[in-house]
């Protein structure tokens, strides 16, 4: 077909006016709620803990939808440079702490305003292939044989077919890309919430990359959602995805289909299946914002650190006031360093060394040796202080 593909093959972007339009705004409306609710129920510390353990736990889900299942754990490790010595799991590790790496980019903003530009989604693709091993950088065509070297943030020079769908040539990717951005970065903010399941899709339904599209859709799925709800990136869509992988890639097949009849909508692919996947997709949303804030309630994670803190301090590992600390830094988001002698009754000698301990313990971070300590949610803690945010190594 090459570059004369007509570029209405991928409408529709977004979901016609209509009642099926009409439930789908009350879930954006709900999601939105929640979100922003969520958000502001945290202390500011607490807030930064809490999106440092929801990389690595939205690193964890998104490799594991890949088939690849590097736990948080291994994974926390990775980024102490700390590696396996067994080559695949190493290869995992490093894969895992790319994709964190670049989530922490974005994080930073620096995807506002141009979340769906071609040239972000190859810089997303470019940095993430960038910190991958040799190993990770192939892949082979299954009808062939040939081995193709993937090269960071390069468009694909191939034909391709996922499963039943053939995705455009590779001629024609640049000017669907730029469609998808026009229509994509010129929405309202409800408008903008609704279509991010839309432009999800889309961008799987291009191809735009000889491999690693899917993560690199949730990257910028991610990016959409920081941007439109101003998450804090302290929930992830991944959790809920990979825990509805069979819905999740069903819903995504669905809308590669053509419009099913004359009742569908009025674009070539199924505006039906659209609507299925964005409601589908905004539930999930509500679903992990709902688990996250229950996981939260300040009086539940307050019982189940200080249950944690009463049996370090039995076995002799941690100091008898270690857990006022954690309570005042739960409470207050931050503690000053000059603070914690008075806090605890102590001299500021023994006030540092159990600072110390906790540090060692990896439970309390500061940016540096003066700054503020705050909460920090290890990984390896995580199936005692947040239970359910993902299986226990070996489970």
């Amino acid at each position: 077909m090459g570059e004369g593909e007509n570029i209405g093959l991928m409408e529709p972007l977004v979901v016609g006016d209509g009642p099926r339009r009409e439930a789908l705004t009350d879930l954006a409306v709900d999601l939105v709620a929640k979100s922003v609710g969520f958000r502001r129920s945290l202390p500011h510390g607490m807030s930064i803990a809490l999106a440092d353990l929801v990389r690595s736990m939205n690193c964890y889900y998104s490799n594991l939808i890949e088939g690849h299942d590097t736990h948080p754990i291994a994974i926390e490790q990775a980024l102490n440079n700390d590696y396996s010595a067994d080559a695949r799991k190493r290869d995992l590790q490093m894969e895992a702490k790319a994709h964190i790496t670049v989530q922490q980019w974005i994080d930073g903003g620096a995807l506002t305003g141009k979340v769906t530009a071609v040239d972000s989604i190859c810089e997303v693709h470019r940095r993430f292939c960038d910190l991958l091993p040799d190993d990770l950088l192939w892949v082979e065509n299954p009808d062939s044989g040939e081995r193709l070297k993937v090269v960071p943030g390069a468009l694909r020079q191939r034909d391709v077919q996922v499963g039943q769908h053939v995705a455009i040539s590779p001629e024609a990717v640049p000017r669907f890309l730029a469609r998808f951005d026009h229509l994509y970065s010129g929405l309202g903010r409800t408008d903008s919430i609704l279509a991010v399941a839309g432009a999800h899709h889309r961008l799987l339904w291009i191809h735009p990359f000889l491999d690693g599209n899917g993560r690199v859709a949730r990257l910028m799925s991610h990016a959409m959602l920081l941007e439109r709800l101003d998450t804090g990136g302290i929930w992830s869509v991944a959790r809920g995805l990979a825990r509805n992988i069979s819905d999740y890639k069903r819903h995504l097949a669905r809308c590669d289909e053509p419009r099913w009849n004359d009742l569908d909508g009025r674009g070539n692919l199924s505006e039906q299946a659209l609507v299925r996947f964005t409601d589908f997709f905004l539930g999930v949303c509500i679903d992990q914002v709902d688990f996250m804030e229950g996981l939260l309630q300040p009086d539940r994670l307050r019982t189940r650190i200080l249950m944690w803190v009463e049996e370090e301090v039995r076995l002799g590992t941690l100091p008898a006031k270690a857990g006022n600390i954690l309570e005042a830094v739960l409470y207050r988001g931050t503690l000053p360093r000059g603070e914690v002698a008075k806090l605890l009754g102590t001299t500021a000698r023994q006030g540092r060394r159990i600072v110390a301990t906790l540090t060692e313990k990896g439970v309390l971070v500061a940016e540096n040796p003066r700054a503020p300590l705050r909460l920090a949610f290890p990984a390896t803690l995580a199936p005692r202080w947040m239970p359910g945010l993902f299986p226990e190594q070996g489970a």
